[in-house]
């Protein structure tokens, strides 16, 4: 078995993870970054979801580091792409101008940005990346980790890693289970949490769908894939809250609960550059296929781009048949989750129906070259509700939620090391539950979300930060995650540097003792974290 050892080591190499890593190197530290697929990136690469930001995302809200990124992605497109003189000049050039995002771009640009922020720390010695690589298994010494083993997944190689911070920026919060560290799934009971959109008793196996999204474009011929051995099943398939059949262009409004139906026009001849794509004002998905779209084939010069290509993540590839977390069968459904989308697929070539009254888009074509991926899929299912500690402080619906909190604004945290923003969102969910989608304030993350009650040296740093199911949902996104992964990060690194000048410092004595916590938001705000919004509302 081969072993390493560093300072700090990063379980899943998402968003969280990879700006966790960041930010431990920039402090002088020894990193491991370990990642299960192909691309770190996580939901912005190995899951093909676009970034889902909030309305000031190009003037603040998000982190230095998050903003490097977006404008690493802007660049690379000017470097390297064959961009029309119109769409070079755009400020803000937004390649896809798909509507759910200011940013939509294939996901291989996002993941060579990030391999390119992280590799003179590559170059340097100072980080060492497994990949692909899965944990399989912890060891402890009572309320710390000392060491975490897992498995290449090609070569079956295993590998201990020590580290004297463990982080766990996986999807699922999977180290959580191996080290013993205390967490919730699922919903939260109202009795416990006071939350207005809390059931009242919990469900800790009620959880939101998993989707897995695909890349599409429309050209010449018929690209129609064999018919999917479950086609029948999901054709026929028709939730209680849906309106009708799953496979339509009908679903429920995710705000209002109406029943409304989207339009779908492949290659529509618009101005990209015309695209303002804000969720305050609108949501974006009146029209599927600009929805996610993530090459305009009008910003590149006339021939570059035979047809736009789109990135389906739409209401009807979500499974929500049963949680992957936490269940024996989790590989079955995750396997199910995939047949749902070449259903979809299978449907929108031959039975979707079309504006002249016809069926099927036999010219659409899986994009897999786009996703990186075997199938024709992404790589990896995108996971939106992870395992969550049990954290010093959970943050709850009323400590944003504007219906309860209004001009007042979210709850300002003293131990505040970073903001997001986004609704109040989430998808349909295995207990059988239609969306709950309702405004937020611009919010804080409070340091005391990411302490587990009791482990001293794990941090969560993505998805499984101290939320209840509801508050999951806008915590979830894009920025917020990177935002989450990159306080960790800098946590790990602050806490090691006071402890090697012979200070003993814990994660949780930087939050007790106000000094200890003003030195660290110092550091963070001088490495450009935000820690308190402007004056704004939210929506």
């Amino acid at each position: 078995m081969k072993e390493l050892a560093a300072d700090v080591l990063v379980v899943g190499g998402g968003l969280g993870g990879v700006a966790a890593a960041l930010a431990a190197l920039r402090a002088g530290r020894t990193v491991v970054l370990t990642e299960e697929y192909d691309w770190l990136g996580g939901q912005l690469t190995s899951q093909a979801v676009p970034p889902d930001e909030h309305s000031w995302v190009e003037q603040f809200g998000v982190t230095a580091s998050y903003r490097a990124l977006r404008d690493g992605i802007r660049d690379y497109y000017r470097r390297y792409y064959p961009l029309t003189d119109a769409a070079r000049r755009w400020t803000h050039l937004n390649p896809g101008a798909g509507g759910v995002s200011r940013l939509c771009h294939e996901p291989a640009v996002a993941k060579a940005v990030l391999e390119a922020m992280l590799q003179p720390y590559r170059g340097g010695g100072r980080l060492t990346v497994l990949q692909p690589w899965t944990a399989t298994g912890a060891e402890t010494d009572g309320d710390r980790v000392t060491a975490v083993t897992g498995r290449h997944r090609d070569s079956h190689e295993q590998t201990t890693v020590t580290a004297r911070y463990v982080l766990d920026a996986t999807e699922t919060g999977e180290l959580l289970p191996l080290t013993g560290t205390e967490y919730v799934t699922g919903f939260e009971s109202q009795d416990d949490t006071g939350e207005p959109s809390a059931p009242p008793v919990a469900q800790p196996g009620n959880m939101q769908a998993v989707s897995v999204c695909f890349a599409i474009d429309h050209v010449d011929g018929d690209h129609t894939i064999d018919r999917p051995d479950a086609y029948g099943f999901w054709r026929a398939y028709a939730p209680p809250f849906w309106g009708g059949p799953l496979l339509s262009w009908r679903s429920p409004h995710p705000r209002t609960l109406e029943i409304s139906e989207r339009s779908f026009t492949p290659n529509p001849d618009d101005d990209p550059v015309g695209v303002v794509a804000d969720q305050r004002l609108d949501p974006g998905d009146a029209n599927l296929w600009t929805f996610r779209r993530i090459a305009a084939r009008n910003l590149f010069t006339p021939g570059a781009y035979a047809s736009d290509i789109t990135l389906v993540n739409w209401p009807m590839i979500d499974y929500f048949e049963s949680p992957v977390i936490d269940v024996p069968d989790a590989a079955e459904h995750l396997a199910r989750a995939r047949e749902l989308s070449m259903s979809v697929l299978y449907w929108l070539q031959t039975e979707a129906p079309r504006p002249d009254g016809g069926t099927g888009f036999p010219g659409l074509r899986l994009r897999g070259d786009v996703t990186g991926s075997r199938d024709g899929l992404a790589q990896a299912p995108y996971i939106r509700e992870s395992r969550r500690i049990l954290a010093d402080y959970t943050v709850v619906e009323q400590d944003l939620s504007y219906a309860v909190r209004g001009d007042k604004g979210s709850v300002a945290y003293p131990d505040s090391v970073g903001v997001g923003m986004y609704r109040i969102d989430l998808h349909p969910s295995t207990g059988g539950d239609t969306y709950i989608d309702v405004p937020s304030s611009p919010f804080q993350i409070p340091l005391g979300a990411l302490l587990p009650r009791r482990v001293e040296n794990l941090l969560p740093a993505a998805k499984n930060l101290g939320t209840t199911h509801i508050t999951n949902g806008c915590y979830r996104l894009h920025p917020v995650e990177w935002n989450i992964g990159e306080a960790a990060g800098a946590l790990a690194a602050f806490c090691l540097d006071e402890t090697d000048r012979g200070r003993r410092t814990t994660p949780r004595a930087v939050r007790d003792d106000p000094a200890r916590l003003a030195a660290f938001q110092s550091r963070l705000t001088a490495g450009g974290v935000e820690l308190a919004w402007p004056d704004v509302t939210g929506y």
